[in-house]
């Protein structure tokens, strides 16, 4: 099984948020997975071979076939034995308990994908709205338009996605999650989560295609300048310097 990739986080980091493909063109490769939109305009959760764009009010609608990608993981799901989850207070826990998953199948230097459908008392999320714009970094773009909020008391999906610690840059190490409400209807990228109890599904994978960026543009983008803590900074949150 193969990991399809859009892009780097690195290039995404630094800005780059031009149409790499299309949503038609991404949906060829998996049907299950997460990105984001042309301009950052949305969170994107694929998932049944659907591909949804959270907005920036946490309202979720079917992505059009022609919007553009500049950034996405996904793949096709392997049948594997689900995996039950009691209940975890936070999202630190869910992946302690993931981590144990793939570490007992000596899977930690492997990438993976994973749903979980769960009941939720809480998940905290965000979403965005497009920003036009080139060599702005996606933190500084974040700090413009991203909105925070938190749906309660819901079942629905996790889509998270597990890089290695060495391939940080080409994505995010460790585990990135995305969500999506049970009637499709709410969802974002995930900061933290409360769950009652959940049942998942997780599959290793060996095999990466990366789809870089074929204009001219890409090559004016030095992709070492992300740091990591600034990487961090947009996975937590921090963007807007806060904890929302």
């Amino acid at each position: 099984m193969k990991m399809y990739q859009v892009s780097t986080l690195q290039a995404l980091m630094l800005g780059y948020t031009n149409p790499v493909v299309t949503v038609a063109e991404l949906l060829e490769h998996g049907n299950i997975g997460l990105g984001t939109f042309k301009n950052i305009d949305g969170e994107m959760i694929v998932l049944d071979g659907v591909c949804y764009r959270a907005k920036d009010d946490g309202n979720v609608d079917v992505a059009e076939g022609d919007r553009g990608v500049p950034f996405s993981t996904v793949c096709y799901m392997d049948e594997v034995e689900p995996v039950e989850f009691g209940e975890c207070r936070n999202l630190e826990s869910l992946k302690g308990e993931l981590n144990n998953v793939i570490d007992a199948h000596f899977g930690l230097n492997s990438m993976h994908m994973v749903r979980i459908e769960g009941e939720f008392e809480v998940v905290d999320a965000r979403s965005e709205s497009a920003y036009k714009s080139m060599h702005v970094s996606l933190k500084a773009i974040l700090q413009k338009t991203q909105k925070a909020f938190k749906f309660q008391n819901v079942r629905g999906s996790l889509v998270g996605v597990f890089f290695p610690d060495y391939m940080d840059g080409i994505n995010a190490a460790g585990w990135h999650f995305h969500f999506i409400s049970e009637n499709r209807k709410n969802g974002g990228h995930v900061f933290e989560i409360a769950m009652l109890h959940g049942k998942g599904h997780i599959s290793k994978i060996n095999s990466i295609e990366l789809k870089l960026p074929d204009e001219p543009a890409f090559d004016t983008y030095s992709l070492k300048q992300a740091s990591n803590s600034e990487i961090a900074d947009v996975e937590q949150g921090k963007a807007n310097n806060s904890e929302s």
